[in-house]
């Protein structure tokens, strides 16, 4: 019998032992629900082939070689990933809208014994609620937004308030950016579709009575676009401002991105990029820097030449009033736990003033 679903969190909280996602490989790898395994019924080329068979020639011939691609497909995984689970297994099963593949592969399932649904609606209904979460409803939580120039901390400062109770959430975390021009990270950013439904979960797990601590971003992270709701709740937020020497930022900042730097090409394809904003002859000091291996210097180079200023003018456009500022020392992590104190008993005034 089909599930169906009128809240994000009725789909992460249902009481079965597996989600499983019969998509093909490359639905799965653009978005998924969370916490679904990928079973797919059908391969990339078979769907392709399939749907080119029912448009082109015969929806008959195509549901009949389908079938038994599914068919075929569903033994192998029954026989594979799925042997080990006895007779008492619950898997919820969907595909793009809850059709043929989800269907066939839980009947398939449920003739072993197995106590197979499907997701009414399936993957689509599921996005619907993602869609009206992100981008048409108000967001229920009320932000409070960490500010402050390139290499305050602020991804460390986020952690460390977790640590003391504080509810945080990590935009570039979920967006697997650091939020610039060399904000690139080791795995790969998520499609738009993945970013939304992951914050969107990341959402519903958060308690909307109590403020909420993000990063002041721009509306786009690496190539992740902050969803409608999110940024409105955003500009409308109280802010947090923490502020450090350039000199200790550089530091910071270097080891924070110590990756980048071990890498000399991707260093100078990175700058490079800055071309069409500073020229090629500022560029090409920052090169030599670069190449010379003086890398606090060209991180205090690029702050104070193109972060600091393109920021100062950015916090003009978002957030409503500033509601604590906390300078830093040098940056350590001693330092970094005494401004985390502090910041973390300027959110506990606002929770008082919310309450």
């Amino acid at each position: 019998m089909p599930q169906s679903f009128g809240t994000l969190p009725e789909i992460y909280d249902a009481p079965f032992d597996a989600l499983i996602d019969v998509r093909s490989p490359a639905e799965f790898a653009e978005d998924h629900i969370p916490g679904a395994i990928s079973l797919p019924v059908l391969s990339d080329a078979e769907r392709a082939r399939v749907g080119t068979i029912y448009s082109q020639e015969s929806p008959f011939r195509a549901r009949k070689i389908g079938a038994a691609l599914v068919a075929r497909n569903a033994a192998a995984h029954i026989e594979g990933p799925l042997a080990g689970f006895d007779g008492g297994w619950r898997p919820l099963v969907y595909c793009w809208r809850g059709g043929q593949r989800s269907g066939s592969f839980a009947s398939i399932l449920a003739q072993i014994g197995w106590r197979a649904e499907t997701v009414a609606g399936g993957y689509r209904s599921y996005r619907r609620l993602v869609v009206q979460a992100m981008h048409e409803a108000a967001l229920p939580h009320r932000l409070v937004l960490l500010e402050g120039d390139t290499g305050t901390a602020k991804t460390a400062l986020l952690g460390r308030l977790a640590v003391r109770g504080v509810q945080v959430l990590d935009l570039e975390g979920l967006a697997a950016h650091r939020g610039s021009v060399f904000g690139a990270v080791a795995r790969p950013q998520p499609s738009q579709k993945a970013f939304e439904g992951a914050l969107a979960q990341a959402f519903s797990r958060l308690d909307p009575a109590h403020p909420v601590v993000v990063e002041a971003e721009s509306a786009k992270i690496g190539g992740c676009l902050i969803p409608p709701s999110v940024w409105a709740a955003m500009r409308a937020a109280p802010r947090l401002r923490v502020t450090a020497p350039l000199a200790a930022r550089a530091r910071y900042l270097t080891e924070a991105y110590a990756d980048l730097t071990a890498d000399a090409a991707a260093l100078a394809a990175t700058l490079d990029e800055l071309i069409p904003y500073h020229g090629r002859a500022r560029v090409a000091e920052w090169q030599a820097l670069a190449a010379s291996g003086a890398v606090v210097e060209l991180a205090a180079t690029l702050m104070a030449d193109h972060y600091d200023p393109r920021y100062a003018k950015a916090r003009t456009r978002i957030g409503a009033q500033r509601v604590a500022e906390v300078a830093a020392h040098d940056l350590t992590p001693a330092d970094l736990d005494r401004m985390a104190d502090r910041l973390a008993a300027a959110v506990a005034t606002l929770r008082h003033v919310a309450a």
